[in-house]
């Protein structure tokens, strides 16, 4: 099993830094270096789909693959993590950044930079206060969902580009722009239309038949030629045109206060986005190389990363699931091969850039086309159907309405169902009463129905959660029906507390008086399997009183013994 490292625990200052790349030989550095190679010819194009996406300039998403990723590189705790550009959190970006600015414009720049800076201090007050486990409260169904309606938002998004049209409709109305495409189908430009429908089957069939291959970069590099070759702009395929190079210049975004404001929420959801999915796929690669995970220190290494993305002039970075099996696949076992990807980056900004300019813009919209496509994933949709058709529900709520109503707002319905799926359980738990079973009339543990008993005289009642508030009641009503529906000589309740470890205020009142109740009717109750945790709260909150401290064991058998009755003779030595 791996050794999962406690992300409570504060390593030191030299123990934190370098953790993704040290230790390593020199025969792993040249595995890396050569593998970080590879992982550029893959992903360069990637980060300039996703600077399309964003409505960013594309150089600003190479931008995104140098600083960010030398700054998780020597901060962050995770071997494995690509931390560069991420459809996701750029999509949040866009959604709500473009209705403030002209999308690609200095002043949109500026607010994507902010909004990355933000983000950076949202993560860095995170790893502070220690909340990395902040992660664990957005359920993997609902994060499938959640990407699936991304996938389904971006594709949408990418129509305007893939069929030649301009459509005026901000990208935050998917509806609006599907509706408007379909409306306008006979402006489809033919030439533009079969370039992008080759790149895409070209990428789709790579992808199947040799997915090492980096068919992207093939596309990007021969289209690049053919429009310089052939004029593509004069045929009526739009290019990029004229695109920035040079290493970034190091700045700090500069907004209004009211734009500061505004652009909080985005931020607060590019949070949530980036803490969930980077450690989500931390978890995976530590898991599967038998590493620590140290969520908190990836934590601060994404914060360094994103403050980063801001003095470069360039957005929200994320801990990319793709991007990082991608590395894997390509070989990388350190963050010595991401430096390598961010050194070539470098040369690309340097000496390349100036042919991005012939770059079209179809053939970028049919990349982000087909990343947009691999975000839904059919085969967990298919496997969560099977599996947990109520679960499945909420994936397909999630993501229409990320389609319907927007990324910023179906991030938080996404957390919203995740908790109020794991508050549903809690609040109608699983409850169980030992009952003797035909033919032999062994006891078992069977489902809760009135009229149940465990023997004349007693009823073993199993209650699956934790007492709280909002389940109180339900322990008290529950308990309540088997007592009225059992015969007038019911002597003994007890309560196997084997799954109960917690015990709030208002749960404690409730039991006291359901104790009271029963008692009145000759009914004694008493706890078995009752933990340490359960017994100090039992203590601290009176209801070990008013059970009584005879009442109150560690063990089942102890408790049977205590209500006269030896399970041995209903086949059970021990309980």
């Amino acid at each position: 099993m791996p050794r999962m490292q406690d992300s409570t625990r504060r390593p030191s200052a030299s123990a934190r830094l370098l953790k993704g790349i040290l230790p390593i030989d020199r025969a792993a550095a040249l595995r890396d270096a050569l593998a970080g190679v590879s992982l550029a010819s893959m992903d360069i194009p990637q980060v300039l789909g996703y600077a399309r996406i964003a409505g960013m300039p594309p150089v600003a998403g190479l931008y995104t693959a140098f600083l960010p990723i030398i700054a998780f590189a020597l901060f962050g705790a995770s071997r494995h993590l690509v931390v560069a550009a991420d459809s996701a959190t750029a999509t949040i970006l866009a959604s709500r950044v473009s209705s403030m600015a002209a999308m690609g414009s200095a002043e949109y720049v500026a607010l994507a930079g902010m909004v990355a800076l933000q983000t950076a201090a949202l993560l860095l007050l995170a790893r502070l206060f220690k909340l990395g486990f902040l992660a664990d409260f957005l359920s993997r169904t609902v994060l499938v969902g959640f990407l699936a309606g991304v996938g389904a938002q971006v594709s949408i998004a990418m129509l305007g580009d893939l069929f030649g049209m301009t459509v005026p409709v901000p990208s935050s109305r998917s509806l609006a722009q599907l509706l408007y495409v379909v409306g306008h189908a006979m402006r489809l430009h033919l030439p533009t239309f079969g370039l992008a429908l080759l790149v895409i089957v070209a990428i789709l069939a790579c992808k199947r038949a040799a997915p090492r291959l980096p068919m992207p970069l093939i596309a990007v590099v021969g289209s690049i030629a053919a429009s310089k070759a052939f004029d593509f702009a004069a045929h009526g395929i739009a290019v990029l045109g004229p695109v920035e190079g040079g290493l970034p210049a190091l700045r700090l975004p500069d907004v209004t206060w009211q734009q500061f404001l505004d652009l909080v929420p985005v931020a607060a959801s590019c949070f949530v986005m980036i803490i969930a999915q980077s450690a989500a796929a931390a978890r995976v690669f530590a898991q599967q190389y038998h590493e620590d995970l140290d969520t908190n220190n990836d934590i601060l290494g994404l914060a360094v990363a994103n403050a980063a993305a801001a003095a470069s002039g360039t957005f929200v970075v994320n801990g990319s699931p793709t991007q990082t099996a991608m590395a894997e696949r390509a070989g990388t076992r350190s963050q010595f091969g991401q430096l390598v990807f961010a050194a070539v980056v470098a040369i690309v900004l340097l000496f390349l850039s100036g042919y991005l300019r012939y770059l079209p813009h179809c053939v970028l919209a049919a990349i982000v086309f087909t990343i947009a496509i691999g975000l839904v994933n059919v085969q967990s949709l298919k496997d969560i159907r099977i599996e947990s058709p109520g679960e499945f529900v909420l994936a397909l709520v999630t993501a229409a309405a990320v389609v319907l109503v927007g990324v910023e707002h179906g991030i938080l319905l996404a957390v919203a169902l995740s908790l109020m799926r794991h508050v549903r359980h809690s609040y109608h738990p699983h409850t169980m009463v030992l009952t003797p079973v035909p033919p032999s009339q062994r006891w078992l543990f069977m489902p809760t129905k009135p009229g149940a008993l465990t023997a004349p005289g007693l009823i073993v009642y199993r209650f699956g959660a934790d007492l709280f508030y909002a389940n109180d009641h339900f322990f008290a009503a529950e308990a309540t029906q088997l007592a009225d529906a059992a015969s007038d000589d019911l002597r003994h309740f007890v309560v196997d507390a084997g799954a109960i470890t917690d015990l709030d205020y208002s749960a404690a009142r409730t039991i006291g008086d359901l104790i009271e109740t029963l008692r009145a009717r000759g009914v004694a109750v008493i706890f078995g399997r009752v933990n340490p945790f359960l017994r100090g709260d039992m203590d601290r909150h009176g209801l070990t009183r008013v059970v009584g401290a005879s009442n109150v064991f560690e063990t089942l058998h102890e408790a049977l013994a205590a209500a006269g009755v030896n399970p041995a003779a209903h086949g059970h030595d021990a309980l």
